[in-house]
């Protein structure tokens, strides 16, 4: 009972902390502007102001050494944040009780306790938020840079390279080697074995009962739920390949083409090889040179055929065409895109019979950086056009005919970025391939298949008759 009475003073230490920092300070820049004479009503605010700081420093130091003797902070850390809380504290009573008896000694004990409540604070923050809180946010962009692509994602540790990632950006937080919420640490392979204060948090080869994929499967608002709500949650992804990771083996040194890979896990770890393929800057999807407004008859010629013309953008004579309209798509039809082929950036062919010679004007625009095939009868043949676009950027070839050899014409391509894929006649042996032809271009198979989470069903029971 007086563990747990300990545990629960302790957790106000958060809430009280807060109070001797703020009121202590203001102390201290009364007392520095009572000593002008313009200012000395500032006396007898700056004893209260002192006498309060005291009493709540006194108070944050008590919490916070019942909350460090809880065990969820590592001993040798927290432990220069409470010896320097503790000498706030006392420096604090101090000051107060010179400055009632109006000693010139109390100016060097309030501008000690001012450095002491800094050097607290930054401890207290490297405590809870890392030791790099202060920096984190300027060294993050440099910090993604720096982490490791996976060219293949099968050569890859299924642990170091796709399960320790999730693990330092959802979980170190709360669980590292300075701080341990429940006594678990996740940063590290004996560590995550070990589990925490209930008991072992993961059990080999059954995920559904290990307390890690229980706790992320929980609603935000439940209070066991973790990450807590307040910090970046695990996306459905990451869930599913760390429940798949668990029930793999729990393996912290097998490569992901070691383990036997059912057909919902391996879009999804295909999706980590595109992810880190694709790590050059998006460029953006219209040009930045200006370009002078379209020929209105060209306009209204595509219009008068049911072709959608707009403007991508407000201000800009740029714009995007879909054929979604259209009946009984021809050739001509296409023939009608020359006349507007400056201002022409997305095209929108979708579901319609586009053939592989109708791409020949297609071919002619340029400026072209959206082009979306979708379920159209184009081939391998056709790429031959499709090359002769030096500014696209992004093609959709989702229910296509298209094979590995019409995709690796493309490998001129400086500006693409993204290829669609999904039910087209590219079989999944030639992923790997199409990544070295195209290594910085992201290729998106579709088809993901994500587990269902308790939280994506609402049921609704009929209410009694009353």
């Amino acid at each position: 009972m007086l563990l747990t009475i300990s545990e629960f003073l302790g957790r106000f230490h958060p809430v009280l902390v807060h109070l001797p920092i703020g009121i202590l300070l203001i102390a201290a820049v009364f007392y520095f502007l009572s000593l002008r004479e313009k200012y000395k009503a500032l006396q007898q605010a700056t004893s209260v102001a002192l006498l309060l700081g005291m009493l709540s420093a006194v108070g944050s130091s008590i919490s916070g050494y019942l909350l460090s003797i809880s065990g969820d902070y590592e001993a040798d850390i927290v432990s220069i944040h409470k010896w320097m809380g503790f000498a706030v504290a006392a420096i604090a009573i101090v000051s107060y009780f010179l400055y009632t008896r109006k000693s010139n000694a109390v100016k060097w004990t309030i501008g000690l306790m001012t450095i002491l409540i800094f050097i607290t604070g930054h401890s207290g923050g490297s405590l809870t938020h890392g030791s790099d809180y202060l920096t984190k946010s300027i060294a993050v962009t440099a910090t993604k840079k720096e982490q490791k692509r996976i060219a293949n994602v099968q050569e890859a540790v299924l642990y170091s390279d796709v399960v320790q990632p999730i693990l330092e950006e959802k979980c170190y937080s709360c669980h590292n080697a300075a701080k341990q919420k429940g006594k678990l640490r996740l940063d590290g392979p004996e560590w995550i074995s070990k589990g925490g204060k209930q008991g072992e948090v993961v059990i080999t080869g059954k995920a559904d009962e290990s307390e890690l994929i229980k706790r992320l499967l929980l609603t935000k608002q439940h209070e066991d739920h973790m990450p807590p709500k307040e910090k970046p949650q695990l996306s459905e992804k990451e869930i599913a390949l760390l429940h798949w990771w668990i029930n793999s083996g729990l393996s912290f040194d097998k490569k992901v083409k070691d383990l036997a890979q059912t057909e919902k896990i391996k879009p999804l770890l295909l999706s980590l090889q595109t992810a880190a393929g694709n790590e050059v800057k998006a460029k953006p999807q219209l040009p930045e040179a200006s370009v002078e407004q379209a020929d209105v008859a060209a306009i209204k010629k595509l219009t008068d055929r049911g072709v959608v013309v707009l403007p991508v953008a407000q201000n800009s004579n740029y714009l995007l065409v879909n054929f979604v309209t259209v009946q009984n798509l021809k050739e001509e039809d296409i023939k009608l895109l020359l006349g507007i082929k400056k201002q022409l950036v997305w095209l929108k062919l979708g579901n319609q019979p586009v053939t592989d010679d109708m791409l020949t004007s297609i071919a002619q625009c340029k400026a072209l950086t959206r082009l979306d095939l979708n379920q159209t009868k184009i081939t391998d043949k056709g790429f031959i056009h499709l090359q002769q676009l030096p500014n696209l950027q992004t093609l959709n070839l989702v229910g296509t005919a298209v094979t590995i050899n019409g995709l690796t014409q493309l490998k001129n391509i400086k500006a693409l970025q993204a290829i669609y894929l999904y039910q087209t006649s590219v079989d999944k042996q030639s992923y790997a391939a199409i990544k070295t032809a195209l290594p910085k271009v992201a290729i998106d198979t579709g088809g993901y298949i994500v587990p269902t989470l308790p939280g994506d069903t609402t049921v609704f029971v009929k209410p009694k008759a009353e």
